[in-house]
């Protein structure tokens, strides 16, 4: 599953994004998801003037993740009470829900946040 902001490196061809990493998200026999909380957190950062893309969110995204054949991951009512459970290692909303199904669905997540290594989850760093 990728965080937010691996999502947005892939999106903008990012080199912070390790090659071996990205031939392993291209692979076809993997099954690669973007939750629907990264595209809650773009939509409200974009609107709030705190990302700058070059369009709306949904025209940017949609194709992209059509194209790149991402899996879409919805939040869940057990995923939102999976965050009560979690220590408070990291206290960005958008990633404790990220973390919390990630650890639901038993997924690594893919991101450049180290901080997630604290928090029994399977991560992938994209650097």
């Amino acid at each position: 599953m990728l965080d937010t902001n691996a999502l947005l490196f892939w999106l903008a061809g990012s080199k912070r994004m390790k090659a071996a990493l990205r031939d392993r998200l291209v692979d076809p026999a993997n099954t690669v998801y973007v939750s629907a909380v990264s595209a809650f957190e773009i939509a409200v950062k974009a609107s709030l003037g705190r990302l700058t893309l070059p369009g709306e969110p949904a025209a940017i995204l949609m194709p992209f993740i059509e194209r790149s054949r991402l899996s879409l991951l919805p939040m869940t009512v057990r995923h939102s009470f999976g965050v009560y459970a979690l220590p408070p290692h990291h206290t960005d909303p958008f990633d404790r829900m990220l973390i919390a199904q990630a650890m639901a669905e038993d997924l690594t997540i893919v991101t450049s946040d180290r901080q997630f290594s604290q928090y029994e989850v399977k991560v992938a760093l994209v650097r």
